[in-house]
């Protein structure tokens, strides 16, 4: 049986997470996530400082090839090592995460409609759509909770880079998707949707897949 990749994209802190968790909870084992910041670029060469300056919201950020690489090995019935990203020190661990080739993969990321290779291997494009102000009180809780982080630098971080780079790559990546979701995880008329879309691959085979 193929697999059926399932892209789900959109905006920090808009739901792609609730979503891939909502999921992953329906469908256990029969689902594999490849996280796009898994493969943020390793600067093993900077210091922490340095690395904290770094715009992470720009695609060039991201080791994206080598994320469409372990794609292709998953599409082809391979197991992949994936990095390890550590938010707390900005930077690449030393360890893999293996990932298992599976019924359904969700490959999630805020870039990954941005890169048309990507894009191609996706059976299904979804982009989490939501307001701005609820994205960045999201991100706020979740970086000073979470991360490690200071309420002034995740501003600064917001207002320096993932707002513009919202604008210019995020938002405009959306023309790209099969299904625009509201609030993500939360829309439950949307999440049944894509339930019933995976339930009938997963019993069916990839009859109406479309690679």
């Amino acid at each position: 049986m193929k697999p059926l990749i399932i892209g789900i994209a959109g905006g920090t802190g808009s739901g792609k997470t609730t979503l891939v968790d909502r999921l992953k909870e329906q469908f256990g084992e029969d689902i594999s996530v490849l996280a796009h910041d898994s493969y943020y670029a390793e600067h093993h060469d900077l210091s922490l400082e340095e690395r904290r300056a770094l715009n992470y919201d720009h695609p060039a950020a991201f080791d994206t090839d080598r994320m469409i690489q372990d794609l292709e090995n998953l599409k082809a019935g391979k197991t992949v090592q994936v990095p390890v990203y550590d938010y707390t020190v900005h930077d690449r661990l030393e360890q893999t995460q293996e990932i298992a080739p599976n019924k359904v993969i969700l490959v999630e990321g805020i870039l990954i409609f941005d890169n048309k290779a990507l894009r191609d291997l996706l059976d299904i494009k979804l982009f989490v759509d939501t307001d701005a102000d609820v994205r960045i009180l999201r991100r706020i809780h979740r970086d000073v909770t979470e991360r490690g982080r200071t309420l002034d630098t995740v501003m600064e971080q917001y207002l320096k880079t993932v707002k513009p780079m919202h604008e210019q790559f995020v938002e405009p990546s959306k023309r790209y998707a099969d299904l625009i979701i509201p609030e993500g995880g939360k829309n439950t008329v949307a999440l049944m949707m894509i339930m019933q879309r995976i339930a009938y691959h997963i019993e069916h085979g990839d009859i109406v897949s479309r690679q």
